[in-house]
């Protein structure tokens, strides 16, 4: 146990398992509104009960099991789904891991074994859309059917809209992919962002007066490339701070046109990052990568896009993820 959130994976012994909580399931991709409403149901019931709630998740994202070699935009990756999860107030997550067997188990062995037997679960809270068992067979229904038998409460919940569409993972990846941020932010119910190690790169920005934090981002993230206001998170607990800043996500087509790398300059910052975990959350879209013809319209138009940031992050004071201790 971690500061107040356990995490239970597949050898976990027996004896730190909670008997007759409640879990919210769910693979939890971004851990959005549609997500945040399960979890308030587990919540609720825990509560009820005065028993501890979990998520219940896997990993890796089933659709890596199924299809490892198509391109798989995850919002979140495990820590930071877990990380997401501790700060909403869950005691704990089992994090099963999603391989062959795993998906050649029924919906009926699942119930059963990892749920009643393994967990002891006295209640369940899944969205109207979660499946789960060998072919996607498990259902709400069925483990709204199999409840009384069981002795077990389920509740089951309905989509959440934004704009009149249900809010979900994919949904999610498509307005990031647009530099929708504000959509994305709405649909997740904060700012989306990415967790990484600040790397050497090619020190051009010193030398154009704007030195970045450089960190190579999941090489099938889907951002679109572009400016964007960021807020920076750096450190944990009491030594915990953030910092305001603009950052670019790209190729750099003015100098090399290479790989993707994310490029965040820090307002009001002096020191040494190169080592340092950081997290960017993505509070604004500035504009879209652009060609410039030298490094004098560059830093012209690289003091705009720290002022059009600015701008941003001023009305979005208190913008950033609420995550939690995991370790």
């Amino acid at each position: 146990m971690t500061s107040g959130f356990t995490i239970i994976r597949d050898t976990a012994p027996a004896d730190v398992i909670p008997r007759g909580g409640v879990v919210a399931m769910g693979n939890f991709d971004g851990v959005h509104l549609g997500h945040r409403a399960v979890i308030a149901a587990a919540l609720r019931m825990a509560r009820l009960r005065a028993k501890p709630a979990l998520a219940m998740t896997f990993e890796p994202h089933p659709r890596k099991f199924f299809s490892p070699n198509t391109p798989q935009f995850r919002l979140t990756d495990e820590t930071g789904k877990l990380r997401l999860l501790a700060g909403t107030g869950l005691a704990g997550a089992v994090v099963m891991t999603f391989d062959a067997t795993r998906a050649g188990t029924t919906a009926q062995d699942f119930i059963h074994h990892d749920l009643i037997e393994r967990l002891g679960v006295s209640a369940v809270a899944v969205g109207y859309d979660f499946h789960f068992g060998k072919g996607r067979v498990g259902s709400p229904s069925l483990l709204v059917s199999e409840a009384p038998r069981l002795g077990i409460e389920v509740d089951v919940q309905p989509h959440v809209d934004f704009e009149e569409r249900p809010v979900s993972s994919s949904a999610i990846r498509m307005a990031l992919a647009e530099a929708q941020i504000a959509n994305a932010t709405a649909m997740l119910g904060g700012p989306w962002f990415v967790t990484g190690e600040v790397i050497h790169g090619e020190k051009r920005g010193r030398g154009l007066g704007y030195p970045t934090a450089n960190i190579h981002l999941d090489r099938d993230c889907g951002l679109r490339h572009g400016i964007y206001a960021v807020r920076v998170g750096h450190g944990k607990g009491k030594d915990h701070r953030r910092f305001d800043g603009v950052a670019s996500f790209g190729r750099r087509p003015t100098f090399d046109n290479g790989a993707p790398l994310l490029e965040v300059f820090l307002f009001d910052f002096q020191g040494d990052l190169y080592g340092a975990i950081l997290d960017v959350a993505f509070i604004g879209f500035i504009r879209d990568e652009l060609k410039f013809d030298g490094a004098e319209a560059l830093v012209r138009q690289m003091d705009d896009d720290a002022a059009c940031a600015r701008i941003q992050l001023a009305a979005a004071p208190d913008a950033f993820p609420k995550l939690g201790e995991i370790g």
